[in-house]
């Protein structure tokens, strides 16, 4: 009876870690970046390869950085609400082209519109893994000082945007406004 209790037993463990991970939500992912300073970069802009920015352009203003990809389904999922988002212009949104191909980036870009101040050419994907991105689409906000303050994985949603991303803008604006 007991050679038959054992397996049993390991098979019950199994099922209840297997169902405790099926609980949580894949998109809520951490990121060790939270609170600390995003990291630098000095990359050519997609639409000027001749052109090189840095991350350290950015530092003095609260700003979005949204990963992306022409051949990514997800990012031409969320694209008609980020361009909704920046044509709010509520913060600056930069675009960070992950692993893709120049031309068929801007072809994108040039049919469904461009949401981005600039969008950085991240060929190779070494800052996108500086940046600890699982997939994209991914967006990171980042305060004035170059602080990592929030990361969504998975595409932007109007209601993401409304509850999490405006407030922490907001927020981070004021602070700014009172230094």
């Amino acid at each position: 009876m007991k050679r038959f209790l054992i397996p049993l037993v390991i098979f019950g463990l199994v099922v209840a870690v297997l169902a405790a991970g099926l609980r949580h939500d894949p998109r809520r992912l951490p990121s060790a970046l939270i609170g600390k300073t995003a990291p630098g970069f000095d990359l050519p802009r997609l639409d000027a390869a001749n052109q090189t920015m840095s991350s350290d352009a950015m530092r003095g203003r609260v700003w979005i950085l949204n990963v992306w990809a022409s051949w990514c389904e997800a990012c031409r999922d969320e694209h008609s609400v980020l361009m909704d988002f920046a044509a709010s212009g509520a913060v600056p949104v930069y675009g960070l082209n992950y692993r893709d191909e120049r031309e068929p980036a801007l072809q994108w870009l040039a049919t469904a519109g461009n949401p981005y101040v600039t969008s950085f050419f991240d060929r190779d994907g070494r800052t996108g893994i500086d940046y600890g991105v699982y997939g994209v689409p991914e967006t990171f906000v980042i305060d004035r000082a170059g602080v990592v303050r929030y990361r969504q994985a998975g595409p932007l949603t109007r209601a993401s945007i409304d509850r999490v991303i405006l407030p922490l803008v907001g927020k981070l604006q004021k602070e700014n406004a009172r230094d």
